[in-house]
């Protein structure tokens, strides 16, 4: 009866449409270690061992993330030496105020601290420090949230009040001058 339940739970996640709902029913259905408030779980990769992560408030996690919180390579072990192998299995915790980016891949026994922004594609293998910007295979430091966040105000700032079309014909005359030299 309790796999029929979490395959049914599965289901019902992976046909939610909006991240922000598709958190609250993670939440409701205790079906993560905790999640916390403010989040977005845009990702629909289940978790293979849900209770295995934990995610604090304000956290986006864009599509395509994926949770590896054990391998299976003891199976590879087992067939060859005929003897018995323990799963490798890991925890991973998601601190306050962080985004993951799309189709990262974050590795078992890892911790985001809080203000960490994870780049697209990027697979992070250990502990990420706080107020940080990560990216790469593996993911290293490459910047600090603080300065991201300056940039953002910037922006926001130049396109406060731009309609989105003149945005976006402003955005390809950048692009083109940028390639002109």
């Amino acid at each position: 009866m309790n796999n029929f339940l979490e395959r049914l739970n599965k289901l019902r996640f992976f046909i939610i449409w909006d991240g922000e709902k598709r958190a609250e029913f993670l939440k409701k259905k205790k079906i993560l270690r905790g999640i916390g408030e403010n989040c977005l779980f845009q990702t629909r990769n289940f978790p293979m061992d849900p209770k295995c992560l934990l995610i604090h408030n304000n956290v986006t996690i864009a599509a395509k993330v994926n949770f590896v919180t054990h391998d299976a390579i003891r199976h590879v072990l087992v067939n060859k030496y005929n003897k018995p192998y323990s799963m490798n299995l890991g925890c991973i915790e998601i601190m306050d105020n962080v985004f993951i980016g799309l189709g990262a891949i974050i590795m078992p026994n890892v911790r985001i601290n809080e203000n960490v922004i994870i780049a697209a594609g990027s697979v992070v293998t250990k502990d990420v420090p706080p107020n940080s910007v990560v990216a790469g295979v593996p993911a290293r430091v490459i910047g600090t949230f603080d300065d991201l966040n300056k940039k953002r105000e910037m922006l926001s700032k130049k396109q406060k009040d731009c309609d989105k079309n003149v945005l976006i014909e402003n955005l390809w005359m950048d692009f083109f001058k940028e390639r002109e030299g």
